[in-house]
């Protein structure tokens, strides 16, 4: 049984394996491996991340990771990052 707690795991480990892991990945092992409670649909009717998963991988990483909007991918925080969770790229 895969819970929130297993997927923020994983996720961590893909940053640190590929240094970033984009949310459709994620959306995508959720789908085939039977999980689709974890995930929720958005405005635009897109399958994302549902509220579990992202509060377990902020508690995971709640300093150490940003996440880039544009791209929808989540990376490990750089010097040139500013304060918060969301970084430009």
């Amino acid at each position: 049984m895969m819970d929130a707690e297993a997927v923020a795991q994983w996720m961590l480990s893909e940053i640190e394996r590929d240094e970033c892991i984009y949310q459709d990945d994620v959306v995508d092992r959720l789908v085939k491996s039977g999980h689709e409670e974890l995930l929720t649909e958005n405005a635009d009717g897109n399958q994302v991340l549902g509220k579990s998963v992202l509060a377990a991988f902020r508690k995971l990483t709640p300093d150490n990771v940003v996440w880039v909007k544009p791209d929808r991918y989540w990376r490990f925080r750089v010097a040139e990052d500013e304060p918060g969770r969301d970084a430009r790229g």
